[in-house]
């Protein structure tokens, strides 16, 4: 073998930051195709259910709940098949695939070990997660 053939071979072998991006690309791709597909099954399944109700909007109905209990009541919504929490299943899956994202970006940026973007990073998720709880914490 010779110096062309084995840097062919090692360049191969190596994980590096094109099959990242291509691991990002595909992962916002599907992450918005699934999260749609869950959301329009979960509309169809509720308007099979509930096509002819009319809704009262004179009403407003806070829900003062934290995150945890969102998850849960939503989790166990779409255990039941209910098409209402199958709708709020694809919202949810639609809001973490870029924080999914920017989990792997921070992966990929340690891999690589550039330490400017592992805090860069870590700040960017550090702001996500207090947003998140402070959103749900009135």
């Amino acid at each position: 073998m010779d110096l062309m053939e084995k840097s062919k071979v090692m360049t191969h072998e190596k994980f590096g930051e094109k099959d990242f991006q291509t691991i990002i690309g595909n992962l916002l791709r599907y992450g918005v195709w699934i999260s749609l597909s869950v959301a329009f099954i979960g509309g169809i399944i509720y308007l099979m259910h509930h096509g002819n109700d009319i809704e009262d909007y004179s009403v407003f109905k806070e829900n003062d709940r934290n995150i945890f209990e969102v998850i849960g009541t939503v989790i166990n919504g779409v255990i039941s098949g209910s098409g209402e929490y199958l709708i709020f299943f694809g919202i949810i899956l639609l809001f973490l695939t870029p924080v999914f994202r920017v989990l792997l970006s921070l992966f990929s940026f340690m891999i690589e070990k550039d330490y400017l973007y592992v805090i860069i990073t870590l700040i960017v998720i550090g702001i996500i997660i207090t947003s998140i709880s402070f959103g749900f914490s009135h």
